[in-house]
């Protein structure tokens, strides 16, 4: 199923695969994979279980809104340190990831690579159709897996609501 329009890309709009995720849902489940110590690992639904777990969604961090998004977040989730988890995801691949937050010192914040099957993009609703990118949004979880925060930037140019989004999650920590 697509959602076309729910997204635009320099104001032409553009179908995001997928259902929308609600507040109050549970969270769908996901396989990410991150390079981290020399080998890959993955990332599951499962290990953000236990606390307030933050998902920060960019296209790539190639690119320089997301790279605003992702040191913007690292350093203002810095001060929860390990009350919260943190995970950025893209499609970008895991040695890719790694490289841009070693360099950029960012370490309130694990990688998410959905570059194996899309699972996250899928089930989440952000996989642009168009484009075979993820949208920019941003989600907020319970310690239960609730989705309790939910916001898919329209425009996906535009940063996302740093301060809606940090807010949700504090209300958790």
């Amino acid at each position: 199923m697509g959602r076309h329009g729910a997204v635009t890309f320099k104001g032409n709009p553009l179908t995001l695969v997928g259902e929308e995720v609600k507040v109050g849902a549970p969270a769908p489940d996901f396989d990410l994979c991150d390079y981290e110590s020399g080998s890959m690992n993955h990332i599951r639904k499962a290990d953000l279980l236990g606390k307030p777990a933050f998902i920060s969604v960019v296209p790539s961090l190639d690119t320089p809104v997301c790279q605003v998004q992702t040191k913007t977040f690292n350093k203002r989730l810095a001060a929860l340190g390990p009350k919260v988890t943190a995970v950025t995801v893209s499609l970008d691949l895991p040695f890719a990831m790694n490289r841009f937050c070693g360099a950029e010192d960012i370490t309130s914040m694990r990688n998410g690579s959905d570059y194996m099957d899309r699972s996250f993009g899928t089930h989440w609703g952000v996989l642009i159709d168009e484009l075979k990118i993820l949208a920019r949004a941003v989600f907020v979880l319970d310690a239960q897996g609730v989705v309790r925060y939910a916001q898919v930037v329209k425009e996906v140019a535009s940063e996302p609501d740093y301060d809606a989004a940090l807010a949700a999650l504090e209300k958790l920590a």
